[in-house]
């Protein structure tokens, strides 16, 4: 017994640091001695201790042979000991491996133990030899019964595949049989084994097999839910009391696993959990930090109040130099936010996307204490940050909180319109295009913060910020498409829409994206009609000179981009030009008006008999863009359209055209026939024009007339049919706009002179309802002193005639916030957000009390409800109400 193990070898190294080469000399003197012994179990602790000193940097390769000799041992825990020591230290020009081609087919022939060992080890060690050798038998273990084997068996095709490439004839057929194999290993066969799993947890103290034993229980307490109780004491007291930072994770991932944190008992062990994890996350060691954060990310649905507690710590961790807790934060801030603490966690997230501000130049006692303390160079706490993919991923996280279930965690939505705009200018990723969608998106949803997104919207377009960078990457031009269409679909709420139009029709304008340009041009008409017929409710003379000039300036700039490569912009601008082009002709022959005796202009304009008193072309353009409101469409809504009684969607639309389709799919002979019939038709043309009488032609023109089926005369009544159904598709196509009729061969029908109306033709247009003009915005009738309220429309417009059918729906808990204020209960006021510089938007409305509480109306499902009780409205309730709830 005078021999060394592994462990005293160990031990020794450790001892004997400052000579290691003598004491590794005398140590690899005894390890020749032992790898020659006829003895295996000596064998093999020689080649574990070779195996050791292999990976600190010394040669085994001598002692090949004799790793081949502990391979072929019967016995499966020296088997192992030789496949390891061959795996780390053979190589294709390993003399010996010839010799192990039947010792692999053997071993590969035997118990699944020695399978699975072998197998471990040819994924290795294969070279092609032994690729071409071997594969007949790996192909054959891919239908081993066992799973195990099967999965062992597949990682070592790959490296046949590799190897020898003429294998995948055969074996690429059973390898794709793999992918729809089922494991059909289950956990509760395990559950009989649990009374001595249990003994063994309480009583042992080897932490490397407590590791094992929580995990097992793991895997078994979803299966059993006895086992949640009977396992919570032992495994808190576990986590209180050991040291062991692998022990301790593995139990608190049981936990969270194994629904251990249920119930009244289980929120005392979740607080445990939660506050080790929390500690973990504090530790410099990055491992327990991504693991910590994993974990958490996992507590948060049933514990949300618990990890909240630790908002400042998981923030520190969205700055961290390693991208995967990076990650990991960014998920469990995902989860955590809420009503409370979306506000706070957006805007320290935000901070991260703004750049530090760096001195150029150092002073001089900087440079003066750099010389005489040399440091390591202080890096910049933002630096992380600048990674173009985390910042998208930041960017984009910051939207996804915000946007979360239609917006259900936003109190103030002009604050959140702030954030995207933003998000716009300090992000510099290409993220314009989702901050244009939500913005739209927000708009459109939320009537009251319309006159807010109008105004910021114009700031927007004043900036030339966007307009100067947009060839640039990051340069979230898109925002410029969404402050056009805002400001355009809303300019009921600007009360000098006219200044807003020679932004949207600048020149530098044409050099965006396409899509952005024509928003522009349309927009810009929009306000223009808008503007001018708001002039024709107040319309004095003084308003002739300017309506003139403001309509030369659009027709001179809708030229420039009537010129436009792009096919969208050219055609919007050209149909603008050309309604301009109208009005400015019935402005150039509009005539002052006398006094007409009327004390109200207002009452001369309405009057039927009179003319206006401004030029009626004013409101040619306003009512092309304001019939209709749009509004949110629900997302059900196609899907819900019923289809009309007696439509058959796969019937044919023209029966003549089935008629057709099936007749030249009997005869092939009908599309020659037709070649032919041209061909004759051509030639005749060809003879009568040239004048030429050739006895072979009139055979040839013969012959194909006998070709030709015989025509039947049509009857007086198909004719008259025949004329019907032309006159009346004739007619349907003269009511389609996206049809040119072309009537200069039609004879003009006969004129009834008796039977023209005689009316006043030249009347006024009707005027809409008049709304008094206010300096700010039309919405704004007073000084704001509250926050208003804002209804979000979350389902959507419906189609009419939809028929819904009721769906049961589960249970709303009473209280929607399940994690708490961070602050309440605490005697230090909140940390102070990341400041950021505000839009200076002219608003006298200010803010000086609590918010109210916040609309949110849900969408109206037609139909009987299923249930049994109903709810009683309200006496002071409006009806219509119902479906609005009020929370605080």
């Amino acid at each position: 017994m005078w021999e060394r193990t592994l462990q005293d070898l160990i031990r020794g190294l450790r001892a004997n640091k400052n000579d290691e080469s003598k004491f590794i000399g005398q140590a690899m003197d005894e390890i020749r001695r032992e790898i020659k012994s006829k003895d295996m179990e000596l064998k093999a602790g020689a080649v574990m201790k070779l195996t050791y000193l292999d990976m600190l940097g010394y040669d085994m390769s001598w002692a090949s042979f004799h790793i081949v000799e502990v391979m072929s041992s019967p016995k499966i825990h020296i088997k192992s000991v030789g496949y390891l020591g061959a795996v780390q230290s053979f190589s294709e020009d390993t003399d010996v491996l010839m010799l192990t081609t039947n010792l692999l087919k053997k071993d590969l022939s035997s118990n699944p133990a020695d399978i699975a060992v072998t197998l471990n080890g040819v994924s290795s060690i294969m070279t092609a030899d032994l690729a071409r050798d071997l594969s007949p038998e790996l192909v054959g273990m891919l239908n081993h019964s066992r799973p195990h084997i099967r999965k062992r068996a597949v990682a070592a095709m790959y490296r046949v595949f590799q190897k020898y490439p003429d294998a995948l004839r055969h074996g690429i057929g059973r390898l794709q049989e793999k992918l729809e194999d089922s494991d059909p290993e289950n956990p509760q066969d395990y559950l009989p084994l649990a009374p001595q799993l249990f003994h063994l947890l309480t009583t042992s103290s080897n932490n490397w097999m407590l590791i094992k034993i929580v995990k097992l229980f793991g895997s078994l307490s979803p299966h059993e839910p006895r086992l949640v109780k009977k396992l919570q004491p032992p495994i808190t007291d576990l986590i209180s009391t050991t040291s062991a930072i692998s022990l301790l994770y593995e139990c608190v991932h049981t936990c969270i696993i194994g629904n251990m944190l249920q119930g009244n008992t289980g929120d005392s062990l979740a607080r445990t959990c939660v506050s080790k994890l929390a500690a973990f996350i504090e530790d410099p060691d990055q491992n327990l930090k991504y693991i910590a954060l994993l974990a958490m990310v996992k507590i948060v649905p049933t514990h949300p109040h618990l990890v909240a507690e630790y908002q400042d710590t998981i923030l520190s961790s969205v700055d961290d130099e390693d991208i995967s807790i990076r990650m990991r934060a960014l998920d469990l801030l995902s989860a955590l936010v809420n009503r409370d603490n979306l506000q706070s966690i957006v805007q320290q997230v935000l901070s991260h996307l703004v750049k530090p501000e760096s001195s150029a130049v150092p002073s001089a006692v900087q440079s003066l204490s750099q010389h005489i303390i040399p440091s390591a160079p202080a890096k910049s706490p933002g630096a992380p940050s600048q990674s173009t993919a985390y910042r998208l991923v930041l960017s984009q996280r910051i939207m996804t909180m915000c946007s979360q279930n239609t917006y259900d965690n936003v109190i103030d939505f002009e604050w959140y319109l702030s954030v995207l705009v933003d998000l716009a200018y300090v992000s510099n990723v290409d993220i314009g295009t989702q901050i244009r969608d939500q913005l739209v998106d927000v708009v459109g949803r939320v009537r009251a913060a319309r006159s807010y997104a109008v105004k910021l919207m114009v700031k927007v377009l004043s900036d030339d910020t966007f307009l100067l960078h947009a060839g640039e990457q990051g340069s979230c031009s898109e925002v410029l498409w969404a402050a056009a269409w805002i400001c355009g679909e809303y300019c009921g709420e600007l009360s000098a829409p006219d200044e807003l139009i020679p932004y949207l029709l600048q020149p530098e304008i044409a050099s965006l994206r396409p899509d952005i340009t024509a928003v522009c041009i349309q927009s810009a008409t929009k306000l223009f009609g808008y503007w001018a017929s708001e002039a024709a409710k107040q319309w004095t003379e003084s308003f002739l000179e300017d309506l003139k000039n403001a309509v030369d300036i659009m027709i001179e700039q809708m030229e420039q981009f009537a010129s436009s490569t792009q096919i969208e912009v050219q055609e919007r601008a050209a149909n603008v030009r050309q309604l301009l082009i109208f009005i400015k002709h019935d402005v150039a022959m509009y005539k002052p008006k006398q006094e007409n005796g009327f004390s109200d202009p207002n009452a001369a304009a309405f009057d039927p008999v009179s003319e206006p008193s401004f030029p009626k072309s004013l409101y040619l353009i306003q009512p092309l863009f304001s019939s209709h409101e749009l509004n949110p469409v629900a997302s059900i809504a196609q899907a819900s359209v019923p289809v009309p009684e007696g439509l058959d969607l796969d019937a044919w639309i023209v029966p003549s055209m089935q008629d057709r389709v099936t007749e030249e799919g009997d005869d092939g002979d009908v599309t020659e026939r037709k070649v032919k019939r041209n061909k004759k038709g051509k030639d005749k043309e060809s003879a009568n024009r040239m004048k030429v009488k050739s006895g072979k032609k009139k055979q040839k023109e013969g012959h194909y007339q006998e070709e030709l089926a015989p025509q039947e005369e049509e009857t007086a009544e198909e004719k008259a049919e025949r004329e019907r159904l032309k006159a009346e598709r004739l007619e349907r196509m003269r009511d389609d706009p996206y049809y040119i009729m072309d009537d200069r061969s039609q004879k003009p029908p006969a004129a009834d002179i008796d039977s023209i109306p005689v009316v006043r033709l030249d009347g006024p247009l009707p005027l809409p309802k008049e709304e008094p003009r206010l300096p700010g915005l039309r919405s704004s009738t007073s000084m704001r002193s509250t926050l208003p309220s804002f209804v979000v429309e979350r389902g959507g417009e419906m189609p009419a005639g939809v028929i819904i059918t009721p769906q049961s729906s589960t249970p709303v808990p009473s209280s929607r916030h399940q994690t708490p204020n961070l602050f309440d209960g605490t005697a230090t006021p909140p940390p102070s957000l990341p400041s950021f510089q505000s839009y200076e938007v002219p608003d006298d409305e200010l803010r000086t009390s609590t918010p109210e509480p916040i609309k949110v109306t849900r969408a109206k499902r037609k139909g009987t409800s299923t249930a049994k009780k109903k709810r009683t409205m309200k006496p002071e309730m409006k009806t219509g109400d119902e479906d609005t709830v009020v929370i605080h």
